[in-house]
């Protein structure tokens, strides 16, 4: 498949998330809303906070180090797993359900809101067993480095490709916005990324967060 056209003919987004970080999570929601408005598909890929930051725990903060440690792993598995298990098409619906409960109604990454968000989109419950099993770690460090191979390792998540203007892929480490914007501005927002694509040697645009993640 052509890495500028979907099979239907729509303009693809490569979309690479970790289920845990609140603002991979705004990003995303921006994304569904510019498949409303723009005649875009969002293909959606798992990459790891865990697998990211593992030769430089030295460098982070203790808490942060816990974080990875003891969260990070499981919800990003099961997403794989259940990729592995049941195709592409579970994973936008999968992470949206995640996200949903761990971000919007303040669940958190536990085992019991995995379970609910497999309930939620009718995939088994079993799955969540792959919080705590290294059974498909070899998928799950391949998707994360399909999309650092694209976006280069001086990045977090989210990460987004988009076709530049030879139709190769450009990769972005975000856009990072709150809330997430829609209808128009979801709009202009995309048009905005096609547009710094476009341009040869653009790389990045960057200011202080002054506001944490907006959940609506």
């Amino acid at each position: 498949m052509p890495e500028n056209s979907t099979s239907n003919g729509r303009t693809p987004a490569d979309f690479w998330f970790d289920p845990l970080c609140p603002w991979a999570w705004m990003t995303s929601r921006w994304m569904l809303e510019v498949e409303k408005v723009r005649d875009v598909e969002v293909r959606w890929h798992v990459m790891s906070l865990a697998v990211l930051n593992e030769d430089r725990l030295d460098e982070l903060p203790e808490e942060y180090r816990d974080m990875l440690a003891t969260k990070a792993w499981g919800p990003v598995r099961v997403v794989v797993a259940a990729r592995e298990k049941h195709g592409d098409e579970v994973v936008g619906p999968l992470y949206t359900a995640m996200g949903t409960r761990f971000h919007n109604k303040g669940e958190g990454p536990t085992r019991e809101a995995v379970v609910a968000s497999l309930e939620d989109v009718g995939l088994p419950v079993e799955l969540a067993d792959y919080a705590d099993s290294d059974a498909y770690d070899t998928q799950l460090r391949a998707s994360h480095q399909e999309g650092i191979d694209k976006v280069g390792q001086d990045v977090g998540t989210p990460v987004i490709a988009v076709p530049g203007p030879d139709g190769e892929q450009i990769a972005f480490f975000g856009p990072v916005v709150t809330p997430a914007p829609k209808g128009e501005d979801a709009a202009k927002l995309w048009d905005g990324t096609l547009l710094v694509a476009s341009i040869p040697g653009f790389y990045e645009i960057k200011r202080t967060r002054t506001q944490g993640p907006v959940f609506d």
